[in-house]
C-alpha cells in the first residue's frame, strides 16, 4: 500500500472488479469530457487477468477505508507510462486525486527505469490540469 496524508492507494485487486464495473459503467464517474465505456464484470475480470506488468491500477482509499476512485500507470507507444484516474463525483475537488497522482508519480520514479511519465487530458477539462499542474507535470502541445 502507498500512503499519503489524507489518502492511500491500494494495489487493486481481482475483489474489487465488482465495485470497479459500477464506477465504470456509470456516466458520471467518467464525466464529461471521457467517452463512457461499458464493460461487463466479466469482461472486467478477463482484462484483470490480462493486464501486462507494466500496467498496474490502484484503488484510492481515503483513511477511513472509503473508496474513492482508481488510479494507474500503464505503457503507451514509444514504451512510455502513463497515468489515469478518476473520482467518485462527491469526492472531486477536496485535494484527493492532487494528493494520489503525487504518491502514484514518486512510486514510479523511485520504483521503475522511466524517463518521463506523462499523461493527456481533453482541453476543457481544467480541473484534471489542475490535478496535474499541482503534481508537477508541465503542459506541452
Amino acid at each position: 500500500m502507498l500512503e499519503g496524508k489524507n489518502v492511500n492507494l491500494r494495489v487493486e485487486e481481482k475483489e474489487d472488479v465488482k465495485l470497479v464495473a459500477e464506477w465504470l459503467n456509470n456516466p458520471d464517474y467518467w464525466g464529461e469530457y471521457l467517452p463512457l465505456i461499458q464493460q461487463s464484470r466479466t469482461e472486467l475480470e478477463k482484462e484483470y487477468d490480462a493486464n501486462p506488468p507494466e500496467t498496474k491500477w490502484f484503488i484510492i482509499e481515503k483513511k477511513d477505508g472509503s473508496k474513492i476512485g482508481s488510479i494507474g500507470y500503464f505503457l503507451t507507444t514509444g514504451n512510455l507510462l502513463e497515468i489515469g484516474y478518476s473520482l467518485i463525483p462527491s469526492e472531486r475537488g477536496k485535494g484527493y486525486c492532487t494528493e494520489a497522482a503525487k504518491i502514484l508519480v514518486d512510486y514510479m520514479f523511485l520504483s521503475k527505469s522511466v524517463p518521463r511519465v506523462q499523461t493527456h487530458t481533453d482541453v476543457r477539462n481544467v480541473a484534471s490540469q489542475k490535478v496535474l499542474e499541482k503534481t508537477g507535470f508541465k503542459k506541452r502541445g
